[in-house]
């Protein structure tokens, strides 16, 4: 790493209407180095990514690119100065193909014409060289997030970025893509791009980062070089006071919850080309976890259980009686709550407010000709943003203006507020930092403890483990065994179910 910096950001300042976001904030890059930029959700790590690439103007500080000051009008100038963003939630045309999502805005001429067949060919090489073997003449929406985002990360790739910003770019990859990745960042690094990489993975920070700087509610905690600072500390830095996690549901907890009567029981329910049949109960006060990789089923389970997409074998029982989901407002009013793991398509609306997003599903629920009365709106949402801890806690601003992790938390706010006997969260805690991801966890304990239903889908292990009290093992779309967690089952038992692929 040399001396010098490719990029500095000095007193960086940036408020909203009744928030400062940035207050003085200092920030360097050095080339040749992965930085990562550290904090609980709302403290800031992404309005200084905003403010890097023009997508917000600064109401204060400095920013220089190779020494030299700059203010970007927008993020395609910023792309164009050297600097370029991959961004959590995929910004790309799915409608497009590959190769055209790659070179949009570079496509390869002559005579004023796109040569389709070298776009082709240049858009495969590249993906090649991230081990990815694709038809990129086929449309991006054919592909999972998984893959979208690698192809996100490879046009950012291509453009010969001196920074490269990665925001949460493993959030939607498996174990093996994730190491992808990490090959592809280290080339990056020997060719001398300097990475800012933003992700709630402890591990994967530890894994990758040279350094990190730490912000807290729009503030610099400061810059330390990664193995100087201990995990532990990391955590207390980030969230100002020490952490208790909950670390296991306690063992007692799992084998005297006794589990009531059959919420839902699915009898040979499946999805040709999504899921084969399946048989699955799941029971008030219990919470099923679904394990398994990156496209073995867990996300196209929840949706056959809600209505999402219809089935086109079997059956479900909801309370005993047969009945078919022809949509999710039929789920609903069956008390069935599902929150998406794509929050931005199938989620929050981002022009709403806080409040009009938490009480979407309700109203709904109810009919539009029965609006839900103002003061009692404000109750309920009140009591939703101080349990989830939803920052900023100012119900009446547009819901686009929180960080990605408090929008996941009002999708979840929204299903809560219904009180479902069922709730399907599909990776309720992805992006999520450490301190609010143990209290989803908590929470959805005293949800199931209260007598809930709750199927948790999650691509952590541990995570899977630490909360299920049965785990439904997923493999190549169907599912192989379904383990009860009494005690002694860790990830390599699981890991070993999936590898086996042995049907239960």
């Amino acid at each position: 790493m040399t001396e010098r910096t490719v990029l500095e950001m000095t007193g960086i300042r940036k408020t909203f209407p009744g928030v400062v976001a940035l207050d003085g904030v200092d920030f360097r890059l050095f080339p040749g180095e992965v930085h990562a930029l550290m904090g609980e959700n709302g403290a800031g790590k992404s309005t200084l990514i905003k403010v890097l690439t023009g997508v917000y103007g600064i109401d204060g500080g400095d920013i220089r690119l190779a020494g030299e000051p700059v203010h970007f009008a927008g993020p395609l100038q910023a792309q164009q100065a050297g600097v370029s963003t991959v961004y959590q939630e995929v910004n790309l045309c799915t409608n497009l193909s590959v190769a055209e999502n790659i070179f949009i805005g570079r496509e390869p001429r002559r005579l004023g014409r796109i040569r389709w067949g070298e776009m082709r060919r240049r858009a495969s090489a590249l993906l090649a060289g991230l081990d990815l073997d694709l038809d990129v003449a086929a449309p991006l929406s054919s592909y999972s997030l998984a893959i979208q985002q690698m192809v996100a990360i490879a046009r950012a790739v291509d453009i010969s970025a001196k920074v490269l910003i990665l925001d949460e770019p493993t959030s939607s990859l498996d174990a093996s893509e994730v190491e992808r990745l990490f090959e592809v960042m280290r080339r990056l690094k020997r060719d001398g791009v300097a990475i800012l990489f933003v992700s709630h993975f402890l591990d994967q920070v530890y894994e990758i980062a040279d350094r990190m700087t730490v912000l807290r509610n729009g503030r610099l905690i400061g810059e330390y070089r990664t193995e100087e600072l201990p995990q532990m500390q990391l955590v207390t830095k980030m969230i100002g006071k020490e952490l208790t996690v909950l670390d296991r549901l306690d063992d007692e907890a799992r084998t005297t919850a006794a589990p009531g009567e059959p919420v839902i029981a699915a009898h040979g329910l499946g999805r040709t080309g999504a899921v084969q049949p399946f048989d699955l109960t799941i029971r008030s006060g219990q919470i099923v976890g679904l394990a398994g990789l990156l496209g073995s089923g867990r996300t196209e389970v929840a949706r056959l259980l809600y209505g999402a997409d219809r089935a086109d074998s079997g059956h479900v029982e909801i309370g005993g009686e047969q009945v078919t989901l022809r949509a999710p407002r039929t789920a609903m009013r069956h008390g069935i709550a599902f929150s998406s793991e794509n929050r931005r398509t199938e989620g929050v609306i981002g022009d709403l407010t806080v409040r009009e997003n938490i009480v979407l599903a309700l109203q709904a629920a109810r009919g539009w000709s029965r609006p839900i009365p103002r003061r009692r709106q404000d109750e309920l949402v009140a009591k939703y943003v101080k349990a989830l801890d939803i920052r900023p806690a100012d119900p009446e601003i547009p819901v686009r203006n929180l960080s990605g992790g408090n929008q996941q938390k009002v999708l979840l706010a929204r299903w809560l507020i219904t009180e479902p006997k069922l709730l399907i969260v599909d990776e309720p805690t992805r992006g999520i930092d450490v301190g609010a991801k143990a209290e989803i966890q908590k929470l959805l304990v005293e949800l199931a403890g209260g007598g809930m239903a709750v199927l948790f889908v999650s691509a952590e292990l541990e995570e899977v483990l630490r909360l299920s009290h049965t785990i439904e093992v997923l493999r190549d779309r169907r599912l192989v065994e379904e383990i009860e967690n009494t005690g002694g089952v860790d990830a390599d038992r699981i890991m070993q179910t999936i590898a086996s692929g042995a049907t239960a």
